[in-house]
Order: structure tokens, then C-alpha cells, then sequence
């Protein structure tokens, strides 16, 4: 099998880190594994990592070429295209050792080299869409709803979507999303979540963290906001809340990067307020300390994007063990699943007096806090750790197998 994703470690990206541990597990069940992708960019630590290396007997090919601009618009979309050719090369070379692809859509265009791919070669493909395109362009105002590059788009997906052996998406909405554009698939999609790993980030006490005492949040109720600020994320609720509690002993710290942060900052600056640390993206041995250094989790979804991404930090905020607040719209899945693990509490999006409220009640009865903690680490360990859900794309995978070659057996039948 050949996995084509743009992010991969080194890069701090979080669709890369969770490619990381699905193929991991599938490799301990079997399946050999290619990876193609790119040279870190998004979010990393160096620059380059080797064209060539193994992890754990699965092989990691990258492209030579550093990315061009990666904390921009443009050079995000540059880097994307150029990525994208690039694995469309990898595939001339490597269809012929692998029998199936699993594509993301990072780049959001990458699932077209899986059409190419079938059309070409007869070789099957799983698309794994982490965001809906071109919707999320048009939700934030990147491209009109009846610009032509819309309806361009959309045919692409749909062909792309037809032909594919399999589609996984994030959660019901973003189903529901695709099935609206294109009901044919209705059949071939399947609802896998994210997930994070209990056994890598476990429960530590702040008095007994070493990243607590070092940012100075021991004796501080914090509130922690781990990952991607970017323009799907409402960041506005929580700015809400932290002016309200601007007196009280509450400590909000924002770590990661994202098209937001900066704006965050100086809106931080300009109102005065001392209750915020930004800190930037942490390396993967120190998330287990970082976000284990707090209180309650904050995880938000921008109300304009509801059902076209999923806040993949929700996950790693369950097996840290902390309450989780989440902001998002009356009709988003996350209010179920965070009624189900009784972990926390949801607030519509601009309801900061709400936020602030929670975050007060749960500063004075610690021990609540302490209950909602273990039920949501509990609801992860049966529902959502890298076991679990690799076994559900082991059956996506095998069962697109099965039906590329149940239909090329009724081809030959009929010949």
C-alpha cells in the first residue's frame, strides 16, 4: 500500500503525526507500507529530512524540494501544486509494488492523482478527506459560491469520489456534506474519527510537571489552547472569556501557530490584558508535559466552517485526562460526542460570558474538574485510540480490495 500525504514528521502538523501512528499500526498487522511525502514546511523543526529512510519496516519517501513560503496563503497553494506533481511522478514509478492507494487532502487537490492513478493503471484508492473543498474556500470568503473554479472543483470531486473504492471522512456532518454533492457515494463512505494515543499521553499532576513549572502555570488555573489557530478555529469566544477574567487568577496559554495567532496577539496587546502566554509549537516528546500543564482544554470549531473540518486536538485533549470546553454551533456532532463522554461543556460560538462562567465554576470545585478528566479519558480509551481506529481502516482498505477485484473478475467473465 501506498500512503500520499503531504505532512509527515518532522513536521509538527497534526494530520501528519496521525498518518504517523495509522501507519505504524497497520504495519504491526501486516500491511507493507510506502509513504510519499513532502519536505517539512507547515510546521517543523528543520527544514529538510532524508529523501529516503525506514521507520519501523515502513519506507518514507520524500520530495527533495524544500518548501517555498509555507507561512503563507500563496506559497501554501504553490507548495500544494508542486507537491502534488511531484507525487504524481512518485506514482509513475511506484504503481507497479503497491495494489492500493490511501490519499489525503493535504494538499486539498491530492485525491485527483487517485483518478489518474485508477484510469491509468487500474490502481484502487481511498480518500481520506480531512476538509471539504471548495466549501471551506467559500465559507471563509476565499472564493465566490458561483465562481467558476466552484463548479470546476466540484466536478473534479465528484469524478474523484466515483471512482474511488472508498471514502473516509471525520464525522457525520462532513458525510452528510458530500452526500449532498454527490449522493451516488452514499455507500462508499465511512465515518472514521481521529484519535490520539492513551499510552503516549497519560495524566501528570501540574505539581509533578516539569512544563507547568516552567511556564509558571502550577498555581495558576489554566486554560490551554494546543494547536492550529487558523481561520476555521473561533478564536474570538475564548478572547471573550479571557476579558472577563482579565482579575481573576486564570492563566490562558495558546501554543501552536496558525493564520489567527498573530492577530490574537496583537488584539491581546491592544486590550492590555496580562492573563495570556503564547508559546509555539512543541516537539512530540514534550506534548505529553504540554498538554497535561493545565486545567481545561479549550477546543473551538469557527461556526462558519461547522461540518467541513474536525478539531483533530479534541482527541489528544481526552487522553490528557482535563476537562475540555468546546465552542462550536448548536447543530455540530461535538455536542454529542461530549454529551456521551460527560467530559466537559459546549457553548455556541460567541457565548464568552458562558465560557468564562465554566472556567469559574470549575476554578472553585477542582474535584469535578478531576471527574470530567477521567470520563473523557476513559470515552477515548473504548472509542478512539490507534488500535481501535486502525482496525476500522484495515476493513476500509480490504473491503476496496475486495471489490476492485470482485469487479474485474465479472470484467473477465463477461470477456
Amino acid at each position: 500500500m501506498s500512503v500520499v500525504t503531504q505532512f509527515f514528521p518532522p513536521d509538527y502538523a497534526a494530520t501528519g503525526q496521525l498518518i504517523e501512528e495509522l501507519v505504524k499500526q497497520l504495519g504491526k498487522q501486516g500491511v507493507d507500507i510506502e509513504v510519499f511525502t513532502s519536505q517539512p514546511g507547515y510546521a517543523f523543526s528543520s527544514h529538510t529530512a532524508p529523501a529516503v529512510e525506514w521507520a519501523d519496516q515502513i519506507r518514507i519517501q520524500r520530495s527533495r524540494t524544500a518548501q517555498l513560503w509555507p507561512g503563507r496563503i500563496r506559497g501554501k497553494a504553490v507548495n500544494g501544486v508542486l507537491y502534488t506533481l511531484r507525487a504524481t511522478l512518485y506514482l509513475l514509478k511506484a504503481c507497479r509494488r503497491n495494489n492500493i492507494l490511501l490519499l489525503t487532502t493535504a494538499p486539498p487537490f491530492l485525491p485527483v492523482i487517485g483518478y489518474l492513478a485508477y484510469t491509468l493503471f487500474r490502481l484502487p484508492y481511498v480518500c481520506v478527506l480531512y476538509d471539504l473543498y471548495p466549501d471551506i474556500a467559500i465559507a471563509l470568503g476565499v472564493i465566490p459560491r458561483r465562481n467558476w473554479l466552484v463548479r470546476l472543483w466540484r466536478a473534479i470531486n465528484k469524478q474523484v469520489w466515483l471512482k474511488a473504492k472508498g471514502i473516509i471522512v471525520l464525522s457525520p456532518a462532513m458525510k452528510q456534506q458530500i452526500v449532498a454533492h454527490c449522493p451516488e457515494v452514499a455507500d462508499k463512505i465511512s465515518i472514521i474519527h481521529s484519535w490520539a494515543n492513551p499510552e503516549a499521553i497519560v495524566p501528570i499532576a501540574k505539581q509533578e510537571n516539569w512544563f507547568a513549572w516552567k511556564h509558571n502555570l502550577v498555581n495558576k488555573f489554566t486554560v490551554l489552547y494546543s494547536g492550529n489557530m487558523g481561520r476555521c478555529h473561533d478564536i474570538d469566544t475564548m478572547l471573550e472569556a479571557a476579558k472577563q477574567l482579565q482579575d481573576e487568577p486564570i492563566q490562558f496559554v495558546c501554543i501552536g501557530g496558525g493564520a489567527k495567532r498573530d492577530e490574537l496577539i496583537m488584539e491581546v496587546d491592544r486590550l492590555g490584558l496580562n492573563n495570556f502566554t503564547f508559546l509555539p509549537y512543541q516537539d512530540k516528546q514534550v506534548l505529553p508535559y504540554s498538554l497535561t500543564a493545565c486545567d481545561l482544554s479549550l477546543v473551538s470549531v469557527d461556526a462558519t466552517t461547522e461540518g467541513l473540518v474536525v478539531p483533530s486536538k479534541l482527541y489528544s485533549a481526552l487522553a490528557s485526562g482535563r476537562p475540555i470546553a468546546v465552542i462550536c454551533s448548536q447543530t455540530s456532532y461535538l455536542r454529542q460526542l461530549m454529551a456521551e463522554a460527560n467530559c466537559g461543556g459546549t457553548f455556541d460560538n460567541g457565548d464568552g460570558q458562558g465560557l468564562a462562567q465554566f472556567i469559574r465554576f470549575l476554578n472553585r470545585d477542582r474535584q469535578i474538574g478531576e471527574q470530567m478528566g477521567k470520563a473523557g479519558r476513559q470515552y477515548l480509551r473504548s472509542h478512539f485510540t490507534p488500535k481501535v481506529i486502525s482496525q476500522q481502516y484495515l476493513h476500509v482498505l480490504q473491503q476496496a480490495l475486495l471489490s476492485d477485484e470482485i469487479k474485474t473478475m465479472s470484467q473477465s467473465d463477461v470477456k
